[in-house]
């Protein structure tokens, strides 16, 4: 589980696209499941099942941090962090913001942010693995990815909290 730092995981490519022709709509929201959200709270209790009879598996430690939308239940979602683990968060704990964690499945090589959407422009920033930023204008291949100290644009398939060809606005 993901609290206020990233552990090890699985890599995003492991993830089905919300784009997917398999991908179906919730019953309680009516938006697409799966898909990619953030947490609202710097505190949002995770539990085991969908209610509040249900015990608090672990608690997000941090506000922003991308999780997956796996299932829905009523006001329920069931999420998914980056490292795998599953549980069930109250939806209005949940935001549409779109963030991202880079490569969190990696602990190697920086990853660089790029001054344009080419592998070859200007390189603005080193990321390391982990680090949390906004996602704006992905076109299938590169996003722009933007925090408090850095501003650009990085490979796609670097970040968790996007899907693979997804395209965003």
């Amino acid at each position: 589980m993901v609290g206020g730092t990233v552990a090890g995981g699985s890599p995003a490519h492991a993830q089905a696209s919300a784009e997917q022709p398999g991908a179906m709509a919730g019953r309680a929201s009516g938006l697409p499941v799966p898909r990619f959200v953030s947490i609202k709270a710097d505190k949002v209790n995770v539990r085991s099942g969908p209610s509040r009879d249900n015990a608090v598996a672990w608690v997000f430690t941090r506000a922003g941090l991308p999780v997956e939308v796996t299932a829905e239940f009523e006001n329920w979602r069931r999420v998914r962090d980056s490292d795998g683990s599953e549980g069930w968060i109250y939806h209005s704990m949940l935001s549409g913001r779109r963030t991202a964690l880079v490569t969190p499945w990696s602990k190697g090589d920086p990853v660089s942010l790029h001054a344009s959407r080419a592998a070859d422009s200007a390189v603005t920033a080193r990321l390391e693995s982990g680090v949390l930023g906004k996602v704006e204008h992905c076109d299938g291949k590169w996003c722009r990815f933007f925090g408090d100290d850095f501003d650009g644009f990085i490979e796609q398939e670097k970040l968790w909290g996007v899907y693979p060809g997804e395209k965003l606005d």
